[in-house]
């Protein structure tokens, strides 16, 4: 039998294997023992939270909350940017585009980072240009109301706009916004004719309703809380299926008749792929930990939220859920990127 048709040798072939797993764990190794030993010193100099809406927001006011406590907890600036505009997707792509190194994080939220998908060709890809930290904190939508409006009840409210159809608008806090699909779905299931105006932030779309601009908004209750308390607009119903602690007077839009309406409001913070694990394990458990203090809690329950702190998979679940949901609103009314 020649050299070249002889049987591999036994020993041989198992040294190989032997030195192939030794190359793969010492690479592991070489991968791994950085960003571990990165992460026991976490951080270093200042994290930064880009916020893709202008100040005053639900997503702004949370991260501003956190910076502080974080900061606080870990001795080092936490700095929240500002960075409106195109419906979340220009601050939304500033962070896509950091290094991954644990020092830049997104706010994300439900309206920028759960809908933007259903609707634009966007630049990047949400579910894998981000590794999800952490949901922070979910909320209701809200929908409110000019008390000169003259209606007191979502029924009132949807015999109003049917017996004027396309006389009224809504407002939003831009297109793609929570608000935004939340009033389109609220108008496919009340069978009613809304404009749409977007404004630049909810804070906008607020002003509108205050100012008469617009019949209504059927947004984040964060921002709404404190107009609602002092008579400027007026609360109509909550998205959930339960009614919202901070808001018990308020029914539901599935009691008001529109059966199984359901929109919830969320934030929680997003790290560019490729961020190390170790390093999403020490943020995660950080916020966590800063959730469930009592003044941070209060402060989230006077922003009409409910804590939360999931893990990453977790959040990673409900990004993929809302995503496919938001898809099959887009499609039903018809929805095209403006």
């Amino acid at each position: 039998m020649s050299a070249r048709s002889s049987p591999a040798c036994p020993w041989r072939t198992h040294r190989a294997a032997l030195t192939a797993m030794t190359a793969a764990a010492i690479a592991t190794l070489a991968t791994t023992l950085p960003a571990a030993v990165a992460a026991q010193s976490f951080p270093t100099r200042a994290v930064r939270v880009i916020v893709p809406s202008p100040p005053g927001d639900g997503s702004d006011l949370t991260a501003r909350a956190l910076a502080q406590r974080l900061s606080e907890s870990w001795g080092q600036p936490v700095v929240v940017e500002n960075r409106p505009g195109a419906g979340g997707r220009i601050g939304t792509e500033a962070a896509i585009a950091a290094t991954p190194d644990g020092y830049t994080l997104l706010m994300g939220n439900a309206g920028s980072n759960g809908i933007n998908a259903a609707i634009y060709k966007l630049p990047y890809d949400l579910e894998r240009g981000f590794d999800p930290v952490t949901l922070i904190m979910r909320a209701p939508n809200v929908l409110v109301v000019s008390p000169q409006l003259g209606v007191q009840s979502v029924p009132d409210l949807i015999a109003l706009l049917k017996a004027q159809p396309g006389k009224f608008a809504y407002g939003s806090g831009g297109v793609g916004s929570s608000a935004h699909l939340s009033a389109e779905l609220f108008k496919l299931m009340a069978g009613v004719d809304l404009l749409h105006v977007p404004y630049k932030g909810a804070v906008g779309a607020l002003n509108g309703v205050m100012s008469g601009e617009v019949a209504l908004f059927l947004g984040n209750l964060p921002p709404a809380i404190g107009h609602i308390r002092n008579g400027r607009v007026r609360a109509l119903g909550v998205t959930t299926l339960s009614r919202s602690p901070m808001l018990p007077e308020a029914s539901t839009l599935d009691e008001a008749g529109l059966k199984g309406f359901e929109t919830v409001a969320w934030f929680g913070l997003f790290a560019p792929s490729g961020t190390p694990a170790p390093l999403i394990q020490i943020i995660q458990q950080a916020v966590s930990r800063t959730l469930t203090e009592a003044e941070v809690r209060k402060l989230i329950d006077t922003l009409g939220g409910e804590p939360v702190g999931s893990s990453s998979a977790e959040f990673r679940a409900l990004v993929s859920s809302d995503i496919a949901k938001w898809r099959r609103v887009v499609a039903s009314a018809n929805i095209r990127a403006e």
